[in-house]
């Protein structure tokens, strides 16, 4: 996991996110994360093989397909997947600053991929959680606290 202060950095100064994996199905944890980065301000790009819509946003079917580079890429897939995103990326002509795998996602294939590439990597944690940790403050830290 990166220090958190670079991890604000990142997040704090990242704009997009492509998620892939993306569905809008209630009550799945792509579905509550999605929404919340999207409720935080970030342009969300969903990514998805089949679906042609999410959240009410057209789909793309493979980060290529994208109408513009992210900084961020976020992965709701088993870890199985990772490296060919991981690969993916490498073939893009831009590359974003971070690359995210869930929680309870880990490749050690896709680590040593992106590597040497300049691209942060997270593995293993969610999104949501951190950002909510790291860039939103306690009502107690803003003095509104009991």
């Amino acid at each position: 996991m990166l220090d958190d202060s670079l991890l604000r950095a990142l997040l704090g100064e990242s704009r997009s996110i492509a998620i892939i994996g993306a569905k809008d199905k209630p009550g799945q944890a792509v579905d509550r994360v999605g929404r919340y980065l999207m409720d935080q301000g970030y342009r969300v790009f969903p990514v998805h093989p089949v679906r042609k819509t999410v959240w009410g946003l057209p789909a793309a079917t493979c980060l290529a397909e994208l109408p513009e580079p992210v900084d961020i890429v976020n992965l709701f897939r088993a870890p199985e997947y990772c490296p060919g995103h991981a690969r993916e990326v490498l073939q893009l002509g831009w590359k974003p600053r971070l690359f995210w795998m869930q929680l309870g996602i880990r490749s050690t294939e896709a680590r040593q991929a992106l590597a040497k590439t300049g691209i942060a990597l997270v593995e293993d944690s969610c999104i949501m959680v951190e950002h909510a940790r790291l860039l939103r403050p306690s009502f107690t830290t803003q003095g509104q606290g009991l």
